[in-house]
This record gives C-alpha cells, structure tokens and sequence, in this order.
C-alpha cells in the first residue's frame, strides 16, 4: 500500500482517491452478506430463519412462482442533501436485496406461514409428502 501512496502523491488527487476497492472491504467475511438465512427441517416441515435488520415489514415482499420461494426487500432510496459539500467515497448498504429458495412444485401459497419481528422473518414450509402409489389392479369379485 505504501508503494501505492508514494505512486499517488505526485499527482493533485483527492485524499480518497489513494483508497483502493479493497481498502475498506470487511476481512474474513463472505461475499454474500444479504439475508443470511438458518434452515431448520422437522417431521412436518421446514423453518426458515432469515436475518433482515433495517427493514420494515411493508418493505419486505415474500412470493412463490414455479417452485422457488423469493424474499425480496426494498427501501426508498435517500435523496442527497442537496448543498452539502460531500460525496460517498464507498457505498455498501444496499436499499434493496433478494434471495430464492426452492421449496418445490406442491407447496402452495397457503400453506406457508411468515412472521417478521425484530429484524428476523421465519418462514414455515411444509415437507412434500411422499405420493402413496395406487395400484392398478381391478378387484375381482
């Protein structure tokens, strides 16, 4: 980084212009950062924990099309204050995020059940039953 600096110096930059994409990236953290989710399966089904701090429930959406489960969240986007001498040098909170899970072809929209509170949405879907095969004998009488 140092090298970088002295490189950057003899030109008339911004003093965060020297800062590279990485500079303020988290260490040791996943790239996926966006509605970390816990699965928990029982008997009868599945629950899902979904971390959503900083939302509101009006700005969460949850929809099922083909097969997949998506939670989608937005925010209305701040507008800049307007005289301020100011500007982001990084921008990492995202005003709106999605994520999709599949959850299969029988599960309907009634049978899943939600409840936001305090940031965490949880989720209840029912397990697909196994299908019972009918035979296709005829009874003789």
């Amino acid at each position: 980084m140092k090298n970088y600096l002295q490189k950057r110096n003899n030109n008339a930059l911004n003093f965060f212009d020297v800062f590279d994409d990485d500079f303020f990236k988290p260490m040791f953290l996943d790239e996926q950062q966006d509605l970390k989710t816990n699965i928990k399966e029982t008997d009868e089904n599945y629950e899902l924990e979904v971390e959503i701090p900083g939302y509101r429930k009006d700005q969460i959406k949850v929809s099922l099309a083909n097969g997949y489960l998506t939670i989608s969240c937005a925010k209305e986007q701040k507008e800049e204050e307007k005289g301020k001498n100011s500007r982001y040098v990084r921008k990492e909170i995202s005003e709106s995020c999605q994520r999709s899970y599949y959850v299969g072809n029988d599960v309907t929209q009634d049978q899943i059940k939600a409840k936001y509170d305090n940031g965490m949405l949880t989720l209840t879907v029912p397990k697909e039953q196994p299908k019972v095969s009918q035979s296709n004998f005829i009874a003789i009488e």
